[in-house]
């Protein structure tokens, strides 16, 4: 920061921050996979990094750049109204094609007595690849072992006791014998009873990318295979721990979470599979079928880039969603055309602007008495909806109490005004209520 204030920095690369860097003569910002959620801060001070960077080109006089080869949707309606100007990659830098897409529905799966979490066709293909010496990677958004422990005598789930979320089983030394939270850390010991009746009928639910590589090393012994996601990437180096040996081949198969489906480049990767496509489309969040399609097409993107042609294995129960068949056709203009029809239709952005609201505390009471008291305040404002407030998706995590609300008007002003209103309410409100702005 120093350094650039004295003239001493031609070029920075940050995260979201590095949007405040306090050239004197800022001549671009390059904003690269904009379509991130990542760019806009939740905590204070709230921000999104892309208006920052549009802010600052008004008023210093300099060009933006988004890049992404999955534009957010409300980008991709502005560049088609004019109001950005849309400069389009028609094929790869190497001139190779996309890669070949297939849609695996798991429905049929099932009916051809094919129980498990590999459909014939890729497991077809994974063999090929492995005759080939040719590299593959398996996509699945979650980590661990299993999603959840349940009792099947009473249908007790072992939950958190300082969040609302299910714990996940992970592997230690070979076994299933821990329990996570992924939202605060907690850990917990595998039972070997339901804690609730008592009954020796307690198992394992779900899927994870631990689970995926214990299948794998059955089904395909000879392979070699690495895993990366949040637990295998923690430690200082974990990332490269595990993307060095794959880079130089030293690994058949990559089983991973989306942070390895963005932005690597491995030409010996030829084939690449999303084994859950679905898990993100009901996800309870108007942009689902956005994050669905963003992943998919990011995904398939790893898949050819060398000099051999990439496949793409789609596994899906829901083949017919607009969302996987726009990754299937290779046709992004059919995603944001359906999409952008389904949110004029119900008034959600970039077509109205919306405010989402958090209010949490330790006491439940308190956040829902902190939110109404929000809400009264702010429905005086006029041209504003209030929808809610409502428990959030995960209504307790780290023994916060958590309670939404959005706004929505078409205008930007009275969202902003909005947001005056309720920091100026909850200054006056009691210690203990914290309060959280995403605006969309």
């Amino acid at each position: 920061y120093e350094r650039v204030l004295k003239g001493e920095v031609d070029i920075l690369v940050g995260p979201r921050s590095a949007v405040f860097a306090p050239f004197k003569r800022l001549g671009i910002i390059i904003v690269d996979e904009e379509h991130e959620k990542s760019y806009i801060s939740e905590q204070t001070p709230c921000y999104n990094a892309s208006e920052v960077a549009i802010f600052r080109s008004e008023t210093e006089g300099f060009p933006v750049v988004f890049g992404s080869a999955t534009p957010g949707v409300g980008s991709y309606e502005k560049a088609k109204n004019g109001e950005y100007t849309l400069l389009e990659l028609k094929e790869r830098a190497n001139g190779k094609g996309l890669p070949k897409v297939y849609v695996a529905d798991m429905r049929k799966e099932l009916e051809a007595k094919n129980t498990s979490v590999f459909s014939r066709l890729l497991r077809e293909k994974i063999e090929d690849r492995l005759k080939k010496g040719e590299q593959t990677i398996l996509f699945i958004n979650r980590r661990g072992y299993a999603g959840f422990v349940s009792c099947r005598s009473c249908g007790y789930v072992v939950k958190c006791p300082h969040c609302d979320v299910s714990l996940t089983a992970h592997m230690n030394y070979g076994k299933v014998n821990r329990l996570k939270c992924h939202y605060c850390g907690y850990e917990a010991v595998m039972p070997n009873t339901c804690p609730e009746c008592g009954s020796k009928y307690i198992a394992k639910f779900g899927i994870g990318t631990e689970k995926i590589v214990e299948l794998l090393k059955k089904e395909f012994p000879a392979a070699k295979v690495l895993r990366m996601d949040g637990d295998t990437t923690r430690n200082k180096n974990g990332h490269e721990r595990v993307l060095s040996p794959f880079r130089q081949g030293e690994a058949d198969i990559l089983v991973g979470t989306q942070m390895i489906v963005k932005g690597h480049d491995f030409p010996g990767v030829t084939l690449v599979a999303a084994l859950a496509a679905d898990m993100s489309v009901f996800e309870g969040d108007y942009g689902s079928y956005e994050k669905t399609y963003q992943l998919l097409s990011q995904a398939g993107g790893r898949a050819g880039r060398g000099e051999s042609p990439g496949e793409f294995v789609i596994q899906t129960y829901r083949p017919d969603e607009y969302c996987i068949k726009a990754v299937e056709k290779s046709d992004p203009e059919f995603f944001y055309e359906k999409e952008l029809g389904f949110r004029r239709l119900m008034g959600y952005p970039p077509y109205m602007s919306m405010l989402t609201v958090m209010v949490s505390s330790v006491s439940e009471m308190t956040a829902a008495r902190c939110i109404e008291r929000l809400k009264n305040e702010v429905e005086e404002s006029p041209d504003i909806v209030c929808i809610g407030p409502s428990a959030a998706r995960v209504a307790k995590v780290k023994d916060q109490y958590r309670f939404v609300m959005h706004i929505k008007s078409k205008e930007d002003e009275c969202i902003t005004r909005a947001i005056a209103v309720i920091s100026g309410a909850h200054r006056s409100m009691a210690q203990g209520c914290y309060v959280s702005f995403y605006r969309s």
